[in-house]
């Protein structure tokens, strides 16, 4: 985890250890935004069954897609983050051979 002091100070990135968080917290958003969508797609049912029925389709297909699509995007900033960690670590051993 990290401390309070970390967020005055630019010593160490704290995104990679939130970013769990942020994830889970966008889960929930997509989940919620999905079950709106779903009773939408109910209450649209009693009025036209076939546009119902695709919104529902079309619902459920976005809850998929947007989970899948934040944990690529998730994963997309730890992979920047990992990638800035193993430049720092090969410019130190280069610094040390010099």
């Amino acid at each position: 985890m990290f401390d309070f002091q970390d967020l005055f100070q630019w010593d160490r990135f704290i995104t990679p250890t939130i970013i769990k968080t942020f994830y889970w917290l966008v889960i929930a958003v997509i989940v919620l935004f999905g079950i709106s969508g779903i009773l939408w797609s109910l209450t649209a049912m009693a009025i036209s069954p076939f546009v119902g029925f695709i919104q529902l389709l079309a619902s459920i297909a976005s809850v998929f897609v947007g989970i899948v699509f934040s944990r690529i995007i998730a994963e997309f900033i730890l992979i920047v983050f990992r990638i800035n960690e193993h430049l720092g670590a090969i410019r130190d051993r280069d610094a040390g051979m010099h």
